[in-house]
């Protein structure tokens, strides 16, 4: 299949290019390659999948892969509704997989602005791409965080999610709602998939696991929230991207144009136990710093997959040990 991937140079696009390619498909990646966190790592993620040239560019146009064939990517920025909308019309993709945001729930609470452009702005120029040059399928990501503080696990897709307490989850619930409307008025598939806690190697240092790694390796203290008494369903990127290519791939006949799936471990893990799991990778003990809960957060995370399971016959089966190791010796490795 031709198939647009948007967020192409973050850290579950960059996967998923990687994925799809070598599964034979034809994708074009786009990425506006903010500075939300370091742009070195977008260059080296891009660079990983053979556009090692786009830095000394600025790579304003069109590059193709030295390492695949069927690989081509542009820096486009979803807001710029002109540059989305003549790329669809020269490309005419089969399938669109969404995956930029503007990510961070605590980054939301500072800058709320970023989340209306990317995240709202922009997802509306996708679906009227697809709208409006005959896309069959919108695959886009969601998230565990329009959940809010849902007391009754484990989460499943028909819970009531109209309470996110940050402006990230509120987009992200926005996006379903967006995707809902379009699907049911101009008759093209829509799937959002609500990622639970995604991690592993190349990820994004902003996230919790990445920056224990950095302080415990650096012999500096850690923050620990809520005493360490969080839980999350800690989800590993290949299960993610699995996931995310079997729904891709897989064409269930349906008179549905609007489905809703968790991706997740369908386990949660205590933050202490998390803590303790990287201690170990590294062989180093943390210097732990304890702090109340912060704005915008949430106690637990736990997904319901049953769905998934029953529409794609998948699941998630990485744990979290072996998840963990893996992405301590890739942050060995390029550290």
């Amino acid at each position: 299949m031709k198939i647009l991937v948007t967020g192409a140079a973050g850290f579950i696009g960059f996967h998923t290019c990687l994925k799809l390619v070598r599964q034979g498909h034809e994708v074009y990646g786009i990425d506006n390659i903010n500075d939300y966190y370091d742009p070195k790592l977008k260059f080296d993620r891009l660079n990983e999948l053979g556009f090692s040239e786009v830095e000394s560019k600025l790579f304003k146009n069109e590059v193709q892969s030295a390492k695949f064939n069927s690989l081509r990517f542009s820096r486009i920025d979803l807001v710029d509704h002109e540059s989305i909308d003549n790329l669809f019309n020269q490309e005419q993709f089969e399938v669109v997989c969404n995956l930029a945001a503007q990510a961070g729930v605590r980054y939301s609470i500072e800058n709320p602005k970023a989340y209306i452009d990317s995240n709202i702005s922009g997802f509306l120029n996708i679906l009227e791409g697809c709208r409006n040059h005959k896309v069959k399928h919108l695959v886009y990501a969601s998230s565990s965080s329009v959940y809010g503080e849902n007391k009754k696990v484990p989460f499943e897709t028909t819970d009531n999610v109209d309470h996110p307490i940050s402006l990230y989850a509120a987009t992200k619930k926005s996006n379903e709602l967006m995707a809902h409307t379009y699907g049911h008025l101009y008759g093209f598939k829509t799937t959002g998939l609500r990622f639970f806690t995604v991690y592993g190697p190349w990820g994004r240092p902003d996230m919790a696991y990445y920056l224990f790694a950095e302080a415990i390796s650096n012999d500096t203290s850690i923050k620990v929230f809520n005493n360490g008494q969080m839980e999350r369903d800690f989800t590993y990127i290949d299960d993610i991207v699995n996931g995310v290519t079997k729904i891709i791939e897989k064409n269930i006949d349906s008179r549905e144009h609007y489905k809703i799936y968790n991706i997740g471990n369908n386990k949660t893990e205590s933050l202490h136990d998390f803590i303790i799991t990287i201690e170990q990778a590294l062989g180093k003990e943390a210097i732990k710093e304890m702090h109340p809960m912060q704005q915008g957060d949430v106690p637990r995370t736990f997904a319901d997959i049953r769905k998934l399971i029953d529409d794609y016959g998948y699941s998630p089966n990485t744990d979290i040990k072996s998840g963990i190791q893996k992405f301590i010796n890739w942050y060995k490795y390029k550290n």
